[in-house]
Parts: structure tokens; sequence; C-alpha cells
């Protein structure tokens, strides 16, 4: 069901698709469908973790970013580099419709609790690094990320009309390294 939600978003907005057609994409039948969910938003919710999961696997050629955070340079620390912006945007681009959803409907994805993760695992041990002060480093970041989402959010709004390099330098020349 997963699939076939997603595959409907590609082709509609989130608030117009119903449960008969997502059975209907999938092959089942409506009870097999309120068996496992409880609302369309909830099958959304987990569309998402699974997209959150073929996310990662963009990265998975990368060198290990915890790796880095831990033992390499600080310039192995800047996040905002072609390396990682161009598996994220082309994976944004791909998935256009289910990241417009995302935006549009921010609190029933629980943005600020993936944010929360990303920073605990991530950013704050960055953060550490640069000697950014405690009290600094949830302000920086908020900063950061929604400056990042914001770009990526016009992107978006203009149907990625923009090469992914293009948007890869404009995001360079907005964001400063974290640690500044």
């Amino acid at each position: 069901m997963d699939q076939a939600l997603l595959s409907l978003l590609e082709e509609k907005e989130f608030a117009y698709i119903t449960v008969k057609e997502i059975c209907k994409r999938a092959g089942v039948n409506r009870s097999t469908f309120y068996l496992h969910y409880e609302t369309v938003g909830v099958l959304l919710e987990e569309s998402v973790e699974y997209m959150s999961n073929l996310f990662y696997e963009q990265f998975a050629g990368i060198d290990d970013v915890r790796e880095k955070i831990v033992s390499g340079g600080k310039e192995d620390l800047h996040l905002a580099t072609p390396a990682y912006l161009r598996p994220y945007l082309l994976f944004v681009q791909e998935h256009k419709r289910l990241y417009q959803t995302i935006l549009k409907y921010p609190l029933l994805f629980q943005n600020d609790k993936r944010y929360q993760g990303l920073f605990e695992q991530i950013f704050d041990p960055i953060l550490e690094r640069f000697s950014v002060p405690q009290n600094e480093r949830k302000y920086r970041m908020m900063f950061y990320l929604n400056g990042i989402n914001a770009i990526v959010e016009q992107w978006l709004s203009e149907d990625c009309k923009d090469s992914i390099d293009e948007v890869v330098d404009i995001i360079q020349r907005c964001v400063l390294p974290l640690g500044y």
C-alpha cells in the first residue's frame, strides 16, 4: 500500500487521494486497508518512513559521516557540499510530489522529530567539534535547516526547473559551514 500511495502522490495532491483509490492501486480490499491503517494519514507516515530508508540508501557510497564527525578533520564536517547535496536533490527531484506533501503538512510528518534525530546524531557532534556554545546550537541548526529547506521548497514550487548543480551552487553560496 506504501507504493500505491506513493504512486498516487505522483499523480495528484495528497488531500484528494481516497482509500478507494489506494486499495484499487494496491489490489486489496478496503477491509484490508482498515485492518492495517486507521487513516490515509497513518499510511502516509509509514510511506514516508519507507521513503526515508530509500533516501538513506542514496548515501551508501559516500564515506561514513559519523566516522568523519569523530575522527576526520574539521574540513570533513561541512555537509553542504556537492557530495551530499547532489544525491539529496536528485532524490527530492525524483519524488517531488512526496516532498511537496511533506512541506505542505509538516505536523503530519512530525518533521520536528526527524530534525531532532539529525541534530542529535549528526549536527550536535559537529557543532561540538567547532566549540559552538551549547545554548547556541539549536538556533544555528534551525537557521541552517530552514535555509536549505526554503531553497528546496522554492525549487520544488518551480517544478525543479533549475538544474541540480545550479541549486547546489545556490545552497553553497547561502549556507556557511556549520561551525562558523
